[in-house]
């Protein structure tokens, strides 16, 4: 392999992206991917994790001091309850962030801001459509048809009812 190609690979092993690593040896992110590419090819594994691994396991075993990959965590976790009361020494900018994990305070005060995401989802669904609360139809194809059938009998009440009442006005209006 290439000194280009185990120097781009020491950094994969640092969890680097493609743009941080072309960033950090001055070359293009197309470049890097080359790099990694034909590393892979050579070394006849399917990620660049992979390859990253085994560049790294050689260096140990011929003692070649390299940067320790960091320690990452990915995923950050988000815990479920967070603080409804605002800190004082936040600027405006967090307010947002406050609106958008508000539903997730779950009593942890006593405001509680109500957003979209926050709505109560226990309750079955009103209308069949989508709203902006409820993204799919969640209805039955019994229960569709319970509500036209329940349409159409208040509809025909609704007539009867209508006609009935013009008869009685008809009457009233004749001498």
């Amino acid at each position: 392999m290439s000194r280009g190609q185990l120097e781009v690979l020491r950094l994969v092993n640092r969890h680097l992206s493609s743009k941080e690593i072309a960033a950090e040896l001055g070359i293009s992110s197309h470049t890097v991917d080359q790099r990694v590419r034909g590393a892979i090819r050579i070394l006849g594994v399917t990620r660049r994790s992979e390859a990253a691994r085994i560049v790294d396991m050689f260096d140990r075993a011929a003692g070649v001091e390299t940067e320790a990959p960091e320690t990452y965590q990915r995923l950050i976790h988000q815990p479920p309850d967070i603080d409804a009361t605002p800190d004082p020494l936040q600027s405006e900018g967090a307010v947002s962030s406050q609106i958008r994990h508000a539903d997730r305070t779950r009593g942890a005060g006593t405001v509680r801001l109500e957003t979209e995401q926050s709505a109560d989802r226990s309750q079955p669904p009103l209308f069949p459509w989508s709203t902006s609360q409820q993204v799919r139809n969640t209805w039955s194809a019994g229960t569709k048809l319970a509500v036209i059938a329940g349409i159409a009998i208040l509809s025909s009440f609704s007539a009867g009812m209508l006609l009935a009442g013009l008869e009685s006005l008809s009457r009233l209006l004749q001498p």
